[in-house]
């Protein structure tokens, strides 16, 4: 197996740190997205069609792109320890925080990147600051409904941590880091989570 990856960008960290909880290492090749090297014709022709990063390359080569898709895959082959859930129980709330956490984090944090940063102006055909305005307002209510929701367990879909977690710390340091998004000082609940999240050795991987 081999990884395209680009490190540091939201969507490879999170097969990184999933990586790195699983204590499981694999080769990965780095594509540089500053650079639109994974839009070159000939990794979309070969690699991913979209575009998109990661891809993992499977030893048939095959490649299968998204995110989730790819940590599910890994999950299947090493369920220890389970980021999934292990209960049908668990296993449904982490896929509704999933849900959840793309609609209402993932693609909101992607608008305003997409209409508000400097960094995409060289690339989007327009971008539309209006936009950019509505989806911060969207970003604000989806910290408060976290912040809300952390108040009566210690990880986003319950009591252990989970993909969800990879998903939701991948999103906020995204934000904030590259967005302007900060949590606010006021969302104890969620603040302490990150704090939490944060401090676990596979969020630096």
């Amino acid at each position: 197996m081999k990884l395209y990856t680009f490190p540091g960008a939201p969507n490879p960290r999170r097969v990184h740190i999933y990586l790195a909880e699983k204590g499981l290492e694999i080769p990965f090749e780095r594509v540089d997205i500053m650079k639109r090297e994974n839009r070159r014709p000939e990794f979309m022709a070969k690699v991913n069609p979209l575009g998109g990063l990661p891809v993992l390359e499977l030893d048939d080569g095959t490649h299968l792109a998204e995110s989730v898709a790819i940590c599910r895959y890994l999950e299947a082959l090493h369920p220890e320890p389970p980021l999934f859930g292990r209960s049908a129980r668990e296993q449904g709330m982490i896929e509704m925080w999933l849900r959840r956490l793309e609609l209402y984090g993932m693609v909101p944090v992607g608008m305003v990147w997409i209409h508000g940063s400097p960094l995409t102006k060289a690339v989007v055909k327009r971008q539309i600051p209006e936009v950019a305005d509505q989806y911060r307002q969207a970003v604000a209510q989806h910290y408060a409904f976290l912040d809300r929701e952390l108040a009566t367990r210690e990880f986003i879909a319950g009591a252990s941590f989970s993909m969800a977690d990879i998903l939701a710390l991948c999103t906020i340091d995204f934000a904030a880091q590259l967005n302007g998004l900060p949590i606010p000082p006021d969302h104890a609940h969620l603040g302490r989570w990150h704090r939490s999240v944060s401090a676990r050795p596979s969020a630096s991987a």
